[in-house]
């Protein structure tokens, strides 16, 4: 028989992505971009950048989480932007710091246009196939084989398998071995996992029915318009249509209540056949009922699906409760008396990896050049998925290359937030980003993601020209607008002002900045009377207008933020043996072996790490 080359079981790359979600999607562009050759293996090519749960991206805190990933080179902002069918801004009424983009996105073109994407992308290679094992020799990862009798070689591996390792689907007493919206499953690698001694864990979540819109009176919900007047998700987007379709806010009643509590032990979280742990921030609706007995009603939201579909996903009512009683559950609401269910809703178990194992640049610490990102590391949603993706993405090209790690860090982005406290804290429930997890909030907004990532994401090299350009031109501009804040507004310029707000006029000259620091005076009402920031952008007056009214608090704020820095800065070595260490407490020494912190800051996070244990650990350093 002829030799031929081309016939061979080994393919070699210089990185190789499994799944194709929401993290693996920025990690395969991340590194793809970095210059690896790389390739994103997915079990199906159907589920790329797939919406699986609700049909949207942003949210509370998660729409800081997309601005960031943007903000770092990221493609998720770009594209909710790009297939959006209505945008909002969550929390307008409250404080800059809790205010989140959220966006209603057609799921298919979402889909279509992330897949479109990595097709495109230079030196990535995308593949369907299941991964059965990883290839370790030692202490190094060598690459991968798949189900087909493939390997794939290469010395980076981010592992970012989504919630598809050994997943059931289940509703009410049928148990089935499939992933999210019945793709197939993972069969092999979390056995894979275990065998390489890492603890595997069991996670649950849930998602309700998909309903057909035309068999809803809509005229019985309320009305849930987008707006136009607020940013993108993306510093690259400009004008964006935000208002394509309008979502709708109902309620349950009692009669929806009586219909669960009747069979709320064919629940299968109730009847005993959900092993898996779910979330406390995102409960069923049979557990609202059960926990929140004393209330009459619980909202819902309910989101179309895309602009060519009848689907419309009911927001809030996630269920596990047999089909036959779903059934009867969504025809007891207001306005769903006709309603027909066009997928049911369900409970899915999961297999994930215990994020204590791994470093903040989200590398396993016993097996160097493998990472991990996304739900496989206990976390939910799409969002914090991207964020732990990107950040995977990069630092696997800086391993790859021999260059020193990026670890964001809690004072200078939620991703840091969020990675940080998955490594050093761990999590026993699926994890979710919320603004209250930050504590330097004030200072991590929304509008100044790019002013806080971008210097970051140009100096990792992912960050385009176009993108720089953009940067450097919001930068220059914000300087140039506060140069105006030191000019002083007469009595008679701004009285007017003052009388039509119901407020009492200066009798003396008012800077431009004191006068913005009155509560009525906000971006709309100035320009009506005293138009002096017309040349600039209105992102760009929003933030002024931000950094302007907090001005005291973030000045506090930015003490705490040094003290943090302080200890941030303050390494510690990752092969250093804390049972070695004179003056700790064996707990302690015990805990910081397990962790292996990167630093002061991060020693100190740890749970039985106490202050004492901190000093001693400086004072070792120092010697």
């Amino acid at each position: 028989m002829k030799e031929n080359e081309n016939i061979t079981k080994r393919v070699n790359y210089d990185a190789i992505v499994v799944g194709a979600g929401h993290a693996g999607v920025e990690a395969g562009l991340a590194l793809a971009r970095l210059g690896l050759e790389t390739l994103v293996l997915s079990i199906t090519l159907d589920n790329v950048g797939y919406l699986a749960c609700n049909p949207s991206i942003g949210g509370t805190a998660k729409g800081h989480l997309v601005r960031e990933v943007d903000a770092l080179g990221g493609e998720m902002g770009i594209a909710a932007d790009k297939t959006l069918t209505q945008l909002r801004m969550l929390n307008k009424s409250k404080g800059a710091a809790v205010q989140s983009l959220r966006a209603q996105v057609d799921k298919y073109k979402y889909h279509a246009y992330m897949k479109s994407v990595l097709e495109k992308q230079s030196k990535l290679h995308l593949r369907q196939g299941e991964a059965k094992e990883l290839i370790v020799e030692g202490d190094e990862i060598k690459g991968v084989k798949s189900v087909y009798d493939m390997e794939y070689y290469a010395p980076v591996v981010v592992l970012a398998c989504g919630v598809y390792l050994k997943s059931t689907i289940i509703v009410g007493d049928v148990i089935e071995e499939k992933g999210p919206v019945c793709f197939n499953r993972a069969n092999h690698l979390s056995d894979n996992l275990r065998a390489l001694g890492m603890d595997v864990r069991r996670f649950k979540t849930g998602t309700p029915a998909r309903v057909k819109r035309s068999t809803i009176d809509l005229t019985k919900l309320e009305v849930q318009e987008g707006e136009t007047d607020i940013y993108s998700f993306s510093v690259l987007s400009k004008k964006v249509n935000a208002t394509k379709r309008c979502c709708y806010l109902g309620y349950t009643n009692e009669d929806t209540h009586e219909v669960i509590r009747d069979n709320i032990m064919l629940s299968p979280k109730y009847s005993g056949l959900i092993d898996g742990v779910g979330a406390r921030y995102c409960p069923s609706i049979e557990d609202k009922i059960v926990r929140f007995a004393d209330k009459e009603r619980h909202q819902f939201f309910l989101e179309p699906e895309g602009e060519g579909t009848e689907e419309m996903y009911v927001q809030g009512l996630s269920t596990g409760l047999p089909a036959f009683v779903q059934n009867g559950m969504y025809r007891s609401i207001v306005g769903f008396e006709k309603v027909e269910i066009m997928r049911d809703a369900y409970a899915i178990e999961y297999d994930c990896i215990n994020p204590l194992e791994l470093y903040p640049t989200l590398m396993h610490k016993r097996i160097k050049g493998l990472f991990f990102a996304g739900q496989i590391n206990g976390t939910s949603g799409y969002e914090e998925a991207a964020a732990q993706g990107i950040v995977a993405g990069i630092n696997g090209a800086r391993y790859f290359k021999g260059l020193p790690p990026m670890v964001l860090t809690r004072d200078n982005s939620y991703i840091g937030v969020l990675i940080d406290d998955l490594v050093t804290v761990g999590t026993n429930e699926p994890y979710r980003m919320m603004t209250s997890r930050a504590e330097f909030r004030l200072s991590l907004r929304q509008d100044n993601a790019d002013l806080r990532l971008t210097p970051i994401g140009r100096e990792m090299g992912l960050v385009s020209d176009k993108r720089w350009r953009e940067f450097n031109k919001k930068k220059n501009a914000l300087e140039s607008a506060r140069k105006k804040l030191s000019r002083v507004f007469s009595p008679k310029e701004i009285t007017k002002m003052f009388e039509d707000n119901g407020e009492k006029a200066p009798v003396t000259g008012v800077s431009l900045s004191a006068l913005i620091r009155h509560p009525f005076v906000t971006p709309a009402v100035l320009s009506k009377y005293v138009d002096v920031f017309a040349e600039f952008d209105s992102a760009v007056v929003e933030q002024l207008f931000v950094e302007v009214k907090y001005e005291g608090y973030l000045a506090r704020a930015e003490k705490a933020r040094a003290e943090q820095k302080r200890l941030e800065n303050s390494t510690l070595s990752p092969d250093t043996d804390y049972r070695e260490v004179k003056g700790l407490r064996l707990e302690a020494a015990e805990k910081l072996n397990k962790i292996k912190p990167l630093s002061i800051g991060q020693a100190a996070r740890i749970s039985g790490v106490t202050p004492a244990d901190v000093n001693v650990l400086i004072v070792n350093l120092k010697k």
